[in-house]
């Protein structure tokens, strides 16, 4: 894997974070808990799973509604 990929991982991740933590500010327990679930902790954490919310045209509008879906299906399942 190249680093331009790997970079690209990286920021997406930083991005969903960032978005879930501003977002959701009154539920940052529960955002924490889903950041975890979604990308694993400790030895087993890895960043690559927020791709499955990225498409093919890397539209960030379209990976921050599929975030917020995402996390409404995971509080209300």
């Amino acid at each position: 894997m190249g680093l331009g990929t790997k970079n690209r991982q990286k920021q997406t991740a930083d991005i969903c974070k960032q978005y879930l933590r501003e977002k959701h500010s009154d539920k940052l327990p529960l955002v924490e808990e889903f950041i975890h679930e979604i990308e694993g902790t400790g030895k087993h954490q890895d960043i690559t799973h927020w791709g499955q919310l990225t498409d093919s045209a890397r539209d960030n509008e379209e990976m921050l509604k599929r975030l917020d879906a995402a996390f409404e299906k995971w509080l209300n399942p």
